[in-house]
């Protein structure tokens, strides 16, 4: 982890994504989205008995549930089509899947717990951790997906695979990707610090009561101080980044403590969306992501807890999704049409053409390691 400490001064710069920063983007291609059950022995598909739940309800749900199952947790989803959450039991447990119902939630049997995906991804990090290679949990599958970018090739991409293979069979899968794990530096409003261009994220409070917004923690050590022109004047001093390590965040507090940072993201065209509340992702969680370089794109949440090894180094604990990004979209803002801050923009691999993955910082830990809140 590092820190940086710079001056401040703020602008009103909406809650956005910016543009892009002399590191270029990192999007995995789309790894293979499996249907619901596949790699599971699915006893219940989701059905019409559950209650219909909105997105954050279904995150706070699964939370809540996941302490209480215990052993037979295995992951929870968001089936956005039936708006019910899915929770993964581990065998027949029919106490376990009587406290998913109660919850109301649809339980789901398969074989792996999450403590035995949260193990197998431990193992991928001690004897896989090469640059070029990402993993994520995907509970439709019940599975980690581990995807290796065109660099890993020969013994690289043997060691891979004998590792993935070494967990058990329906533990994980890997796939190849075309393309190349980059950073992205970019996202919403544009910021400029060190020759490097980035994104504003989300204005927040931060524990002291200053204005200040989050950014992507590779921006963050890139600069020190970032203005709103390439050119201009400082508006803003970092006082605290994470990259690379457990997560891609940054805070930034403004130099003139008396500006107004409004707690909303610009989507183009004079259209804002009012930012309500810092929410958890849950896979099938529908996401839009605002940046200079494509605007605004919608999407879908993949995996969790992604692990991505850049050529930078590690990070640990984002948010996977099938949301397209270009080079240009670091550090801006990922949402929900009602309100909800959900990451930051990491990197990936592909583009607005033929497609991709992207990895978000989660919001909800970067506001509690750095203190701060949502909001003015």
């Amino acid at each position: 982890m590092r820190h940086k400490r710079i001056p401040k001064r703020k602008a009103v710069l909406a809650v956005a994504a910016a543009t892009g920063i002399a590191a270029t983007a990192v999007l995995l291609q789309h790894a293979g989205a499996a249907q619901p059950g596949e790699g599971a022995a699915a006893r219940s598909a989701p059905g019409p008995a559950a209650p219909r739940i909105g997105p954050a309800a279904a995150a706070r749900l699964a939370e809540r549930l996941a302490p209480r199952l215990g052993d037979a947790y295995g992951g929870a989803y968001y089936d956005g089509d039936k708006r019910q959450l899915v929770v993964n039991v581990v065998g027949d447990d029919n106490d376990a899947d009587a406290r998913v119902r109660e919850a109301g939630a649809v339980a789901r049997s398969v074989r792996n717990s999450a403590d035995d995906l949260g193990a197998a991804g431990r193992t991928l990090t001690r004897r896989a951790g090469m640059s070029g290679t990402a993993w994520a949990t995907d509970p439709r599958t019940n599975q980690i997906l581990v995807t290796a970018d065109r660099t890993v090739t020969g013994e690289r991409w043997d060691e891979l695979e004998a590792t993935v293979a070494s967990l058990g069979a329906g533990m994980a899968r890997v796939e190849k990707s075309p393309g190349e794990f980059k950073l992205f530096a970019s996202g919403g409003d544009a910021i400029f610090g060190g020759g490097a261009r980035c994104s504003l994220g989300f204005n927040v409070t931060a524990e002291d009561g200053r204005p200040g917004f989050l950014t992507a923690g590779h921006c963050g050590v890139a600069a020190q101080q970032w203005s709103q022109d390439p050119d201009g004047a400082p508006i803003g001093t970092v006082e605290t980044a994470t990259f690379p390590g457990d997560g891609d965040f940054a805070l930034v507090t403004y130099d003139d403590p008396a500006e107004a940072a409004p707690s909303v993201v610009d989507t183009g065209d004079g259209s804002t969306t009012q930012i309500v509340r810092a929410a958890d992702a849950a896979v099938g969680l529908e996401v839009s992501r605002m940046g200079s370089t494509t605007g605004l794109r919608d999407g879908v949440v993949t995996g969790l807890d992604a692990t991505v090894n850049y050529p930078e180094g590690t990070v640990t604990g984002l948010i996977q999704t099938d949301v397209c990004a270009e080079p240009g979209d670091s550090g801006g803002p990922l949402f929900t049409r009602d309100g909800s801050a959900i990451g930051l923009t990491s990197g990936g691999s592909g583009d607005c053409t033929a497609g991709g993955e992207t990895f978000f910082q989660p919001v909800t830990t970067a506001l509690t390691a750095v203190g701060a809140e949502i909001g003015p």
